[in-house]
């Protein structure tokens, strides 16, 4: 990792800013996997031409891997065109997955990759939360989410087949 501090996070435009920064320090840092979770992906700036850039610069190393967890990816379809065809382009290296119905309420605003990086906005309504680099932190959020990820199936495919 670099030695870069992680922004805080005490408003919208830090959360906005702290994507593209984790996004940095996980391509730094040589991280093979990243897991954005959110119930929806309305908050995140998914559309922005510079974490497109940054996602598709990480994807493009070997056996990169970026994990979506989603409650629902309707309106994330709808409202971020741009990220839908960029994810097209890249969909050998996405997997977009809808957890078992009774986890989806619960699952939290998180970006984590395979090593220490964590960024979790706790209140969503304050647009508060932190990001670490912490091993134990990261490890017990990985914990949380593989549990998920394993009752996921398969949701929001890269394209849509007609009859």
């Amino acid at each position: 990792m670099s030695d870069a501090a992680p922004p805080p996070l005490l408003s919208r435009a830090d959360f906005m800013a702290a994507i593209p920064w984790c996004v940095g320090q996980a391509g730094v840092g040589q991280a093979r996997r990243l897991v954005f979770c959110d119930p929806d992906f309305l908050d995140w700036p998914l559309d922005d031409p510079i974490l497109l850039e940054a996602l598709g610069t990480w994807l493009r190393q070997p056996q990169r891997r970026l994990v979506l967890l989603a409650a629902s990816f309707d309106e994330l379809q709808r409202r971020r065109p741009r990220f839908v065809a960029w994810r097209r382009t890249d969909a050998h290296a996405i997997d977009a997955l809808l957890p078992a119905e009774d986890l989806a309420p619960a699952l939290p605003t998180l970006l984590l990759d395979d090593g220490v990086l964590c960024l979790h906005l706790s209140d969503k309504r304050l647009w508060r939360g932190r990001i670490t680099l912490e091993s134990t932190r990261a490890r017990a959020w990985r914990d949380r989410i593989d549990a998920v990820l394993q009752r996921s199936e398969p949701g929001f495919p890269a394209t849509a087949l007609g009859l």
